[in-house]
């Protein structure tokens, strides 16, 4: 790799502007922001601080070219013109992962497989042998993107997509992808230095984010990358990564402020147990069984609620009557001086249901879903959300009177 060169890191679109930010801390050079990511300039150390500290980044990407492809044909020579011998061995592994938009192809793996085709005879005309297709764990992952009739290929860094950290061993219904998640605690400034409830907590996932930004921990920390088994670059990424690796083990601190999850099914709090667990944030996180719509008072006197909660009838309150109640009893009781209020809403019935005035907004595609994320002022302190119903009583949690998740409940 170059002294710095060129690179993509996707994510979720409406978060472009976030991991720009977050890029320029980690050393990037040259951002600019697109559609559904970020272009950066990095040297291959500034590349690995990213794949291991990137929070936001779904995958960060090595361009090779973009070409016009029409047809099958236009396809397959597109591919074959890139010189993949310099990439590539015969004793190296690939995959190719394709994606579609406004494509006359309707099946991507149509697509993955005539670009896979020309790699494989690219290397047999000019090496001699060809190298072996690994779909599972694969030496070089080869991403294809084509846009109406333009085919853009890159080289993943990463291998596996960045949202999976390795901590979600019991996934919820419709789980908030991990980089999303951290995105929004971004979104909502949240830099891990104050105390953080969320109500319906699901599987845990804005929790154990929040947790290991608190941690100061490296989000990659526990995953190896496909840069590591690249022929040219593996061996001396692999000995910079095992050195930051190791100061990102030292430089990790102690929580010092609460982290409270709440939720009243105890199959979503079974399954956040355990993905705390695998987190290994268990002794900074506390689960408490609760209704959100009648929480007990909170862990502290200052910090930030932030929350995803339902978006349509799945918790059995009678259609979208039923969910604008819900969310009118969550407007009482989630509105407590002293902390901010941050709600990701994939329902439009919501803002006007919460009866509050959002001082901040963002749009965000949760999956499919349009989402908006709507941030509340503190109540109770005179600015513009003064006149929101507040709760009577703000002292500590009496662990006592509530019932938390136990170490060892997970199995009952």
């Amino acid at each position: 790799m170059a002294e710095r060169i060129a690179l993509f890191a996707t994510t979720t679109r409406g978060t472009e502007d976030l991991l720009a930010d977050e890029l320029k801390e980690l050393g990037a050079r040259r951002i600019r922001q697109d559609r559904g990511g970020v272009r950066f300039m990095a040297s291959l150390d500034e590349a690995l601080k990213v794949c291991l500290w990137s929070r936001i980044s779904m995958r960060v990407l090595y361009p090779l070219g973009t070409f016009e492809a029409r047809g099958a044909q236009g396809l397959y020579d597109a591919a074959r013109g890139v010189p993949w011998e310099e990439h590539l061995r015969p004793t190296t592994t690939f995959a190719v992962d394709a994606t579609l938009k406004d494509s006359e192809h309707s099946h991507s793996g149509f697509v993955a497989l005539k670009v896979k085709d020309a790699i494989v005879d690219r290397m047999r005309d000019v090496v001699g042998t060809r190298p072996d297709v690994d779909t599972k764990n694969p030496d070089v992952s080869v991403v294809a993107h084509l846009s109406r009739d333009t085919l853009s290929l890159s080289l993943d860094l990463c291998g596996e997509p960045l949202h999976r950290r390795g901590y979600r061993v019991r996934p919820t219904v419709a789980p908030l992808k991990e980089t999303l998640a951290a995105a929004i605690l971004r979104a909502a400034r949240y830099t891990g230095d104050e105390a953080l409830v969320d109500p319906m907590c699901g599987s845990g996932t804005l929790l154990i984010e929040a947790g290991m930004m608190a941690r100061r921990r490296a989000p990659g920390l526990n995953r190896d990358f496909a840069v590591e088994r690249w022929p040219e670059l593996g061996t001396r990424a692999k000995e910079l990564l095992a050195d930051m690796r190791a100061d990102a083990r030292r430089d990790e601190r102690k929580v010092e402020v609460p982290l409270w999850g709440f939720d009243k099914d105890p199959e979503a709090l079974d399954a956040a147990q355990r993905n705390v667990r695998a987190a290994r944030l268990s002794e900074e996180i506390t689960l408490v069984e609760g209704d959100a719509t009648k929480l007990p008072p909170l862990p502290a006197s200052s910090g930030l609620i932030l929350t995803n909660p339902p978006y349509g009838d799945r918790i059995g309150t009678g259609g979208q009557k039923g969910m604008k109640s819900f969310y009118y009893k969550l407007g009482e009781s989630l509105r407590v001086p002293g902390w901010r209020v941050w709600v990701l809403s994939g329902n439009p019935a919501f803002e006007s249901a919460f009866h509050a005035r959002p001082s901040a907004r963002r749009d965000l595609m949760n999956g499919p879903i349009d989402c908006t994320l709507l941030g509340y002022r503190p109540s109770g302190g005179g600015g513009e959300d003064s006149e929101a119903p507040l709760r009577a009583s703000h002292e500590p949690v009496d662990v006592a009177a509530v019932r938390p998740q136990h170490e060892g409940e997970e199995d009952r």
